[in-house]
């Protein structure tokens, strides 16, 4: 995992948060031994604030992995609370499942193998946290379903919007007008001026793991 901090603020901020969940902790070893990216530490512990400070009952992801962010998100949750976890491949989401028997979380959690835009599409209700992490080419598409189920003062969190499948230089220089390099780049670009220059959203860029685009849902 890339880290977008300095390596010495780096470690003042993994010197100063609490110690981690041993299953959470276990999570992230597996993460590292396989080498499967995932937000870290850091923004998970930023993400279970955020999630807390809404007062989140209700989650979807797009694209959860083997339930790294999931796992961060789920202790803010009330019993009758719900996460859905998202992701093309099954084999992630039995891993998930596994970690998360042993997590014993309270609220529901629900395992949608697929397209994550349309697992959310099979859902209804709306949503107090949104959390994106699906190919970047998709972060618009993702944001596009979510905008009109998420409930006012509620978030969207979009992962990789600093650096991860591309180097901070190649997104800073697409933003200053040249050709994106990548898809991944295009796509992260088209979501940050998507959702910063929608009057509905207030974003702030969070520098946490690989860079976390942090959009409250404030309509009119």
């Amino acid at each position: 995992m890339t880290n977008v901090l300095t390596d010495d603020v780096a470690a003042l901020v993994a010197a100063s948060r609490p110690d981690p969940d041993p299953v959470v902790q276990a999570m992230d070893e597996y993460a590292n031994e396989h080498d499967f990216p995932h937000v870290g530490p850091d923004a998970g512990q930023f993400l279970r604030v955020a999630a807390t400070l809404v007062g989140t009952e209700r989650v979807f992801e797009f694209g959860s992995g083997f339930g790294y962010s999931a796992a961060w998100f789920a202790p803010a949750l009330p019993e009758d609370g719900e996460i859905y976890l998202t992701d093309l491949d099954p084999e992630n989401l039995d891993r998930a499942r596994e970690f998360f028997d042993v997590l014993d979380v309270p609220a529901d959690v629900h395992y949608e193998v697929g397209d994550a835009v349309d697992s959310f599409q099979d859902t209804d209700g709306s949503f107090d946290v949104v959390f994106l992490d699906v190919e970047k080419s998709q972060y618009v598409d993702a944001l596009d379903a979510a905008r009109e189920r998420l409930r006012p003062g509620g978030l969207v969190v979009a992962d990789n919007v600093l650096a991860g499948p591309f180097d901070p230089a190649e997104l800073r220089a697409a933003f200053e007008g040249e050709e994106p390099s990548s898809d991944a780049v295009a796509g992260v670009e088209a979501y940050v001026e998507t959702v910063r220059d929608d009057p509905a959203f207030e974003t702030s860029v969070v520098p946490l793991g690989e860079g976390l685009a942090l959009s409250c849902y404030c309509p009119d």
